[in-house]
């Protein structure tokens, strides 16, 4: 027999998550903030629960995927949270990105309970989640980890174990430290072809294929020139993360001027109202300062 799964928190990233897991023949239960979101999953055959006490009390792996550390804090801690509902030998997978630091006091509060965790953040985005293709990356035991494989297996395809609890959470933020700086080099690469008078189509399509290639100039790159912001992670987590990278930086002592500026920039999305388009949006504040676009030329 499977394990019974739980799954807390059905947003871009976590609605196909839960579809994945379905699809593998995991029983699941499922709960979310705004009830309506359940209602898909259910249809598919998932279990919907009143809280996440009672996704806890019905799952024997319960799933966090939620915005921030105060969100995981009250699924798994507050006064209806998993804590109340799990069972000695369970295991909290926590596959929010979140502080470091709230992760381990929330794992020791798990293992006075007799329940393991497990903080294993994803990079992909929605096209992951929906593919089944996501990286996680793994902190917390390496047994318990052994045991969760089988579910991690069902939503990506490069499963990393980092180290001890909050290892994961610290990979988490050095991919997104890669992120927003490719995403940056990108959009300056782009807006400097712009405004030079190429045609920004047949730039992308040269350089794609070099040492300049990367992720963001596959996947984001088309979608920027057909003007299409649409989020598969928006502006608004994208600086929620900045903002965890930031004060763990501060709390190391470590200059990331890079990861800084990106952060500043960004800054001028959320004031214009675009904090819940792609992350890739960044390439708007660029562009206003060069008086361009970077927009497709040919087909």
């Amino acid at each position: 027999m499977p394990e019974k799964i739980g799954l807390i928190g059905l947003g871009i990233m976590g609605k196909p998550m839960g579809k994945n897991l379905l699809k593998a023949g995991f029983p699941l239960t499922v709960w979310n903030r705004t009830h309506a979101r359940m209602d898909e999953l259910c249809a598919l055959g998932a279990h919907g629960a009143a809280s996440p006490q009672e996704v806890a009390e019905n799952s024997d792996i319960i799933i966090t995927i939620v915005s921030d550390s105060p969100d995981v804090q009250e699924v798994v801690l507050g006064a209806n949270g998993v804590i109340h509902g799990a069972r000695a030998g369970s295991v909290v997978v926590d596959m929010s990105t979140i502080s470091p630091q709230v992760t381990r006091e929330i794992a020791a509060a798990l293992q006075a309970k007799n329940v393991a965790m497990l903080d294993a953040p994803v990079s992909g985005g929605e096209k992951g989640a929906v593919e089944g293709t996501l990286s996680i990356m793994v902190g917390g035991d390496a047994a318990v980890l052994e045991r969760v494989r089988p579910v991690f297996n069902a939503m990506g395809k490069r499963i990393v174990h980092i180290g001890g609890n909050s290892m994961g959470q610290v990979c988490k933020l050095a991919n997104q430290i890669a992120v927003v700086l490719n995403n940056l080099a990108m959009a300056e690469a782009l807006v400097f072809a712009a405004k030079a008078g190429a045609d920004v189509s047949k730039v992308l399509e040269a350089i794609q294929a070099g040492a300049a290639g990367s992720w963001a100039l596959n996947n984001y790159a088309p979608k920027i020139l057909r003007r299409d912001f649409s989020p598969g992670f928006m502006v608004s987590l994208q600086q929620k993360d900045l903002n965890l990278v930031m004060q763990a930086s501060r709390d190391l002592n470590l200059s990331l001027p890079g990861t800084a500026l990106t952060y500043e920039l960004q800054k001028s999305l959320q004031a214009w109202g675009l904090e819940r388009e792609g992350n890739y949006t960044l390439i708007k504040v660029i562009e206003q300062l060069a008086g361009v676009e970077a927009k497709g030329q040919t087909a």
